[in-house]
């Protein structure tokens, strides 16, 4: 944890100095404005010197103009580096999240990965800004206390020394027991998360199936479990603070109550038991608010190490170094012998030794049952997986050679699930070509058929869309992401069962729009409906990860039992003999 916070602390430096000058400083006045009180009773006020006492009456305001000034300092540099630091935090952690693949996020989370960047580094700033306030603050302050105090009385000093180990096991000890309840609040902090995500993306379904109670049930539990330990977190720190004022109390009992017989005795002034006094307040209270410091450290801890583990993991998908960036042909590609196992799971392969080529001009369709390794054996080319055995060659490279955002930079991929983003619909078309014009914009909302819908919303292609593009239906925001694969004018184009939720029609014209386009780029077509790839130059049948037939559609229907079935369920008997 400390590593990871002088880490970030040391870039900013400068404030970092500001902060330990304006501590220092603070300190000092702090525990001047004492001794010059002392000096005004002893001296003045008991002597009747009042021009003395006006003397350092002056003196004292000054002092406290000197402290105001200083603490505002002190606060200023603390606010700017804490909101930094956990800036930075966040942009670190957001930028290292983009580098994992899935399998990364299988490992984390989605909601645990989104409570490190949000909670997580929340909790690493309310530290540092106690730290830097206080934590700096507090043990110079206690150090000069303790100093002046054993300067003054090295006797009433005693006592103060008394208390010190009582004060230190009850630090330790709160520390000990907030530890683990700090870790089981952000475990609970995440489950809560979890299940808000899924219940926010999955409504329709709950509501379908009628599961409101048993969420809200489910969601109670976790929520309970997070307010019980919250709850003994706060009963923790709600009895120590009296704990300590209680012990507090009673040295300041003990010290006035001493300091009042040797006041008696002649052995001791008024002024100096006063400043004696102030003197021990600084140190106790010093300690204590240092105490409450200490006692926030176990949930930063836990904090800390949760967003270091995040930094720490290195993608399975990584870019090479000086890897190929340009190729002197475009869009050829090639399987050899492609086997590919998700991770945890080698003995069950999901595809087993494909092999195929597929060339520029080339449209290549691949269908089979549910489970059969369709979408998997495309998403092996952008390399979101990478092969477990085999090789993908694009252009004669192995995919793995190429520098990442290359090799994504030749592929369009429509997704099986559509997904868009929150902005306006010209913004997320520009996902696929940032400095595209409005003329490209609707230049390929034309082509994929979604020109007739957008020109009717009141804004055209400035209308907004909602997180994840709730406002617009399935079929709509299929259209919309594969305008935005178009329009990058890619040489490999990846539709991984993007048509699903298409009419025929509207799927007739639209592959028939794509066809000019597409004319000199490499077309792969993931597919349920025969319909959409029967005119393909190449089908490829896949069943249970294994290729099973490959031809075109006529070819299939003679030879491929597995794809008669499949056009058979589909197809009318004069459709099949056509």
């Amino acid at each position: 944890m400390l590593k990871l916070m002088w880490r970030y602390t040391m870039r900013y430096k400068g404030f970092v100095l500001m902060n330990l000058i304006c501590a220092m400083g603070f300190v000092l006045i702090e525990l001047g404005l004492p001794t010059l009180l002392a000096q005004m009773i002893d001296e003045g006020a008991k002597n009747n010197d009042v021009a003395y006492v006006e003397k350092m009456g002056w003196y004292m305001l000054l002092v406290v103009l000197v402290g105001i000034l200083l603490n505002i300092g002190l606060g200023i540099s603390t606010a700017r580096i804490t909101s930094n630091i956990t800036a930075d935090i966040r942009d670190d952690l957001f930028a290292k999240t983009q580098t994992y693949s899935h399998i990364e996020y299988e490992q984390i989370g989605m909601a645990s990965l989104i409570t490190r960047v949000t909670n997580d580094a929340y909790q690493i700033m309310l530290f540092l800004q106690n730290i830097l306030r206080m934590g700096l603050v507090t043990p110079l302050m206690f150090g000069m206390s303790l100093f002046m105090v054993f300067r003054t009385s090295a006797y009433l000093g005693m006592f103060v020394l008394a208390a010190l180990p009582i004060l230190l096991i009850g630090v330790i000890a709160i520390a000990k027991i907030s530890d683990p309840l700090s870790k089981t609040q952000q475990t609970n902090l995440d489950k809560m998360n979890s299940i808000l995500r899924e219940n926010l993306s999955g409504l329709r379904v709950i509501r379908a199936f009628v599961k409101e109670d048993f969420e809200e049930k489910r969601f109670a539990t976790v929520n309970d479990a997070y307010a019980t330990s919250s709850k003994k977190l706060f009963w923790l720190m709600a009895f120590a603070q009296p704990g300590f004022f209680f012990l507090f109390n009673i040295v300041m009992i003990v010290i006035i109550w001493t300091g009042s017989i040797q006041i008696n005795q002649g052995s001791l002034e008024v002024g100096t038991l006063i400043a004696f006094i102030e003197y021990i307040f600084h140190a106790l209270f010093s300690f204590m608010l240092f105490a409450t410091v200490f006692m926030l450290y176990p949930r930063a801890a836990v904090s800390a190490g949760r967003i270091e583990e995040a930094l720490a993991i290195e993608s399975e998908i990584v870019s090479p170094k000086n890897g190929i960036t340009q190729t002197k042909t475009a869009g050829v590609l090639s399987y050899q012998n492609v086997t590919f196992a998700y991770p945890g799971q080698s003995e069950t392969p999901v595809i087993r030794t494909i092999s195929f080529t597929a060339n520029p001009g080339e449209t290549v369709a691949f269908i089979g049952s549910t489970g059969s390794g369709k979408s998997t054996l495309v998403q092996l080319i952008p390399r979101f997986f990478d092969v477990s055995a085999g090789s993908i060659e694009l252009d004669g490279h192995d995919v793995r050679a190429y520098d990442l955002p290359a090799l994504r930079n030749k592929i369009g991929y429509v997704p099986q699930k559509a997904v868009l983003f929150s902005g306006t619909i010209a913004e997320n078309l520009r996902y696929g070509k940032e400095d595209a014009t409005e003329e490209e914009i609707l230049a390929a909302l034309t082509l994929a058929q979604a020109m007739e819908f957008v020109s009717a919303l009141p804004e055209g292609i400035d209308t907004q869309i909602s997180e994840g593009g709730s406002n617009l239906s399935g079929g709509q925001k299929q259209r919309l992401a594969i305008a935005r694969a178009i329009i990058r004018h890619p040489e490999v184009y990846i539709f991984d069962d993007s048509f699903s939720a298409l009419d025929y029609q509207t799927d007739a014209k639209l592959r028939a729009a794509l066809y000019d386009v597409t004319r000199q780029a490499t077309v792969l077509i993931v597919a349920q409906r025969v319909g959409t790839i029967r005119h393909a130059d190449k089908i490829i049948v896949l069943n249970e990860g294994q290729v099973v037939g490959t031809g075109t559609h006529e070819e299939l229907l003679e030879t491929c039992p597995v794809y008669y079935d499949i056009a058979s369920s589909q197809l009318t008997e004069e459709e099949l003999k056509k």
